[in-house]
């Protein structure tokens, strides 16, 4: 819902400005052309030109457009907040009234300077406005965000820009209403400082009427595991102080706590993860053999998800051409060895003739059909990995291709608490809903002081994973995704860059 509310404004945007460059002198057709229409605003109002430049950042920009939209609405002599709001809230219907209605006029400078407030006070005013509004958008409407890591490739690459529907799942309240407008949970410039002020809290709300998350929706999400970081370099949500605290401290918090610096973080200020929905509350889940089974049923294969395969040649390797012109992989040189290399790692070499290629499902049918490859067969990781979650080796005994079955707690559902699936739930039963638990040694357990083995999940909760099968941090590792920790879904890319845009994923819708 939220992708089309944006480009029905995009749209209306566009044809509004077409007939406002027509009355402000300027050639009407210029009205489409990205950044040049920005350009040809920013010098008919005589504003600074780097204000054109700074449009262009990443996510930020956005507002600085809508701020030089509303300085030419100015420029017709269209002053007061009635008209600012309608704007910003219905543009495919303000824009082409103020293009195309006789009641509206260019009134170009002059008009501008006569207003009895002087110029610079109302460009501070519609800063302001600008800034509000584009807030109150970011947080319920829709939000821009950049794919960080490779963990959901080739469905989402390195540097696509997103628009996340927030409208989607149900508005958010901001639980941590005090922050710094338009960042996350840093200040801009920094790795480590937070944005926020966690003196006031508001319990978790969400707008209702809205759809729930569906199996196999792209979700934007706090991370789970995030609550809690080691605030340093080379930490933070990319080795999580959870597993840090199992794998080199053996559980002792204490210790932990001298050795680094700790922050936790509210929960909607832990760091946004983007990945596939596979599971929903009340879904049994399991992966046998890297295939993943929802209800018993293999479940849907993205096409543009990979995993990693053994590929046997008859002797050497792939010919170069075909790697790049038909799988699209990229070689860079590593300027200190002088060695090259594909670009992301989804090419490894065992001996001569066997090597390890990370594919997407028309790619392995490429691959098998190369007059120099033998077989090709998927990677299954052996034995038990112990940093599966959750973490309890005795009784769940998973790895990264071998993973369950386990069934995904659902909202009013009620489950027997045992010493063999308590692992399972309980950090849900005490960090995500807020309950003391009392584990006794004889196997019973105490719940807000009550004695009991039964539990009722207060939350739907979710089982996220990254298209890039083998290269993706997700709920095999920490678990659940409790629905207070939905952002959004992830809903259309609307920029995308390497090395030069990619012009094919432009306006690309995600699925």
């Amino acid at each position: 819902m939220g992708w089309i509310l944006f480009i029905i404004g995009v749209i209306g945007w566009h044809i509004g400005l077409y007939g406002m460059f027509k009355k402000a002198g300027i050639d009407a057709w210029k009205a489409f052309i990205p950044f040049y229409n920005t350009w040809l605003i920013v010098e008919i109002c005589g504003v600074r030109k780097y204000w054109f430049w700074l449009q262009l950042i990443p996510i930020g920009g956005q507002f600085i457009t809508i701020w030089l939209t509303i300085i030419f609405v100015m420029h017709f002599g269209r002053y007061n907040l009635l008209h600012h709001s309608a704007l910003v809230f219905f543009p495919f219907l303000y824009m082409p009234y103020m293009g195309f209605s006789q009641n509206e006029k260019w009134g170009g400078r002059a008009v501008f300077e006569r207003y009895k407030k002087p110029g610079s006070r109302e460009w501070i005013d519609a800063g302001v406005f600008a800034i509000v509004a584009a807030t109150l958008i970011r947080t319920f409407v829709f939000e821009a965000y950049v794919i960080p890591t490779g963990s959901m490739e080739r469905t989402l690459l390195i540097n696509d820009f997103l628009f996340v529907s927030k409208m989607s799942y149900g508005p958010r309240i901001p639980q941590t209403p005090l922050s710094f407008p338009f960042v996350h949970n840093v200040l801009p410039m920094s790795k480590f400082t937070p944005s926020y002020i966690k003196s006031v809290q508001i319990p978790y709300q969400r707008l209702a009427g809205f759809t729930e998350v569906k199996r196999n929706d792209v979700v934007v999400f706090n991370f789970p595991a995030g609550d809690t970081i080691i605030n340093e370099e080379n930490y933070l949500s990319l080795n999580t102080y959870y597993d840090v605290l199992q794998s080199q401290y053996k559980g002792n918090r204490e210790q932990l706590m001298l050795d680094h610096k700790i922050l936790v973080h509210p929960p909607d200020k832990t760091d946004n993860y983007i990945k596939r929905c596979v599971a929903v509350g009340g879904d049994e889940l399991s992966l046998k053999s890297g295939v993943l089974y929802i209800n018993g049923q293999p479940a849907f294969i993205p096409p543009g998800s990979q995993i990693e395969y053994f590929v046997e040649t008859k002797g050497g390797a792939l010919d170069r051409e075909f790697l790049e012109e038909e799988l699209g992989y990229e070689f860079i040189v590593d300027p200190m060895t002088g060695q090259e290399y594909e670009k992301n790692g989804d090419l490894g070499q065992l001996d001569a003739k066997n090597f390890i290629m990370n594919l997407t499902p028309e790619m392995l049918e490429k691959v098998k059909k190369h007059p120099n490859v033998v077989q090709a067969f998927m990677y299954v990781e052996q034995g038990v990995n112990v940093k599966m979650f959750p973490q309890d080796t005795a009784n769940f005994a998973f790895n990264y291709d071998n993973f369950g079955p386990i069934k995904v707690p659902a909202k009013g559902q009620e489950v027997e608490i045992t010493p063999a699936n308590v692992s399972l739930y309980r950090r849900i039963i005490t960090t995500y809903e807020g309950n003391t638990l009392e584990e006794k040694p004889d196997g019973t357990y105490i719940i807000n002081g009550v004695a009991t083995n039964k539990y009722r999940f207060k939350w739907n909760y979710y089982f996220m994973m990254g298209d890039n099968r083998h290269r993706s941090q997700d709920s095999r590792f920490w678990g659940f995704v409790p629905e207070t920790h939905i952002v959004g879904k992830a809903s259309l890319i609307w920029f995308s860059w390497n090395k030069g845009p990619r012009w094919k994923r432009l306006f690309k819708t995600i699925k």
